[in-house]
């Protein structure tokens, strides 16, 4: 399928293929894509609002100037984006049971984002407001957190997260037994029981 219309609204898109497609400039309003593959595609300038976006495959697509108002991505593969370079005018999104690996969400204000018992692997977190955000449940392994806001933060039930309580804003966030002592491993301390 190719969009060529300029803006889509109310509308779902099933088993939609769109393999490296310019899909630059484009509004999508309430639209749902459910097992989609959109992988390499570029969504230039693009904005979503109220969307979802359901089993679909968001692999190296281009975000850059793109807005997420209201976006819901579940059980979505996210690899290599680059969210730094969205539109932060506002950003509303939920990520749930997703496989989100190799992202870059660097020096974003995404407050109350939720990452809701996803894979988040090897993604940066680096100067990132994440103030009030939910991470319950979700894998981190290898996610960097540096100079980060994490207040607030529920980490309950996540895991495989490192992150330096010095080099972080961690007031208020909360974490689960056993998983919070990894915020120890840079003081070169044994906890004993």
């Amino acid at each position: 399928m190719e969009f060529t219309l300029p803006a889509y609204n109310n509308q779902t898109f099933l088993n939609i293929s769109c393999l490296k497609q310019d899909l630059s400039h484009k509004d999508f309003s309430n639209c749902v894509f459910k097992r989609c593959n959109f992988s390499e595609c570029n969504f230039f300038g693009s904005s979503f609002i109220d969307c979802s976006f359901l089993d679909c495959n968001l692999s190296n697509i281009k975000v850059d100037n793109c807005g997420f108002q209201g976006v819901i991505f579940e059980r979505c593969k996210l690899l290599g984006i680059i969210f730094a370079a969205i539109d932060t005018l506002l950003v509303e999104w939920t990520f749930k049971n997703s496989i989100i690996t190799l992202c870059d969400f660097r020096d974003l204000n995404i407050k109350e984002s939720k990452f809701l018992n996803c894979e988040i692997k090897e993604a940066d977190f680096i100067n990132t407001n994440l103030t009030g955000a939910d991470f319950t449940g979700s894998d981190l392994q290898a996610s960097k957190f540096q100079n980060t806001n994490l207040e607030k933060v529920n980490f309950i039930g996540a895991r495989n997260y490192y992150m330096n309580p010095v080099g972080n804003r961690l007031k208020g966030a909360r974490f689960s037994y056993p998983n919070v002592l990894s915020l120890l491993d840079d003081f070169k301390i044994k906890v004993e029981f």
